[in-house]
């Protein structure tokens, strides 16, 4: 895990001889549940594993792999060669399973987020298909306008994980008004009104030199970091608000997993920006920026 230097936060890719470039694990985060790793993998190469007591998802970024498990053999068909070329193949697979992930393009490029879970769910595959069937969201207005995906969504068959991922147009603000995850609160009918998440936000940009900004703030500023992640860098979300600026002329994704109190996005405002909401006029006319037919383009 490579922290950056002036904000410890932001999280540097770091290639390892096993193609491993994310490796972030909950102890190293200073945190209780989430971990998040990236590969990349090379035609033939094998990344054979069993998941202990972690239930993890598998995302695929780029390229065609296959997996072998008990849970079933699956191989991606039209996949998409990068996050901007379609929607994503993924893999649930609960703890104690053993794997097998082999690249089956000249290169593969994968993510993945684990926790801690029970095993009352069967693994599962997930196709670009699903991902649209679920529905594409278009979230916000204006210059905050971006596009979320569903891949493990609350309501999902699994314990505790989370994965969306994220477009957001060049120049536009996303995940704003900005929003907290950091304490459990419950109203009187026993709904959970905000759950307590830790959360990773993995960046790529559709330009090799392309960049984002992302502050994470809390109210009283005790935490209020500023990071300027770069292609496969990673933020750290342990608590606080946490919005994102794309740099102008770079569109950007990011892949988001959260782990915690609960399966859910529920989550508070900060009530110095909620009135944004009432200010829109119309949604981004270059979005959805991605759709299902560029996975067979």
């Amino acid at each position: 895990m490579k922290i950056d230097k002036n904000c410890k936060l932001l999280i540097h890719s770091d290639p390892n001889k096993d193609g491993t470039y994310q490796n972030i694990t909950a102890k190293e985060a200073d945190w209780e549940a989430l971990n998040f790793g990236a590969k990349l993998l090379k035609q033939g190469d094998t990344w054979i594993h069993n998941t202990g007591e972690f239930e993890m998802c598998i995302v695929l970024l780029g390229g065609e792999f296959s997996i072998s498990s008990k849970w079933g053999e699956w191989q991606t068909e039209n996949s998409r060669k990068d996050v901007f070329s379609g929607f994503p193949h993924a893999a649930y697979l609960p703890p104690n399973t053993d794997f097998k992930l082999t690249a089956t393009s000249n290169t593969v490029d994968f993510a993945y987020g684990y926790t801690k879970g029970d095993s009352n769910f069967n693994g599962y595959f997930i196709t670009p298909k699903e991902v649209n069937d679920m529905g594409i969201e278009l979230r916000g207005g204006d210059n905050a306008s971006r596009q979320i995906n569903s891949i493990l969504p609350p309501g999902s068959p699994c314990s505790k994980l989370v994965c969306v991922e994220v477009y957001t147009p060049s120049g536009n603000w996303s995940s704003f008004p900005a929003h907290k995850h950091d304490e459990r609160k419950v109203d009187e009918n026993g709904k959970v009104t905000e759950a307590r998440l830790e959360e990773v936000y993995f960046y790529k940009f559709d330009k090799p030199q392309g960049f984002a900004l992302q502050k994470v703030y809390t109210s009283d500023r005790s935490l209020n970091e500023i990071a300027e992640p770069h292609m496969n860098d990673a933020v750290l979300v342990p608590k606080g608000y946490h919005p994102v600026s794309a740099g102008h002329g770079y569109n950007t994704y990011y892949l988001n997993f959260l782990a915690g109190s609960d399966q859910s996005l529920a989550n508070t405002d900060d009530p110095d920006h909620k009135w944004v909401y009432n200010s829109w006029k119309k949604m981004d006319e270059r979005l959805p920026l991605v759709t299902l037919e560029m996975n067979n383009g």
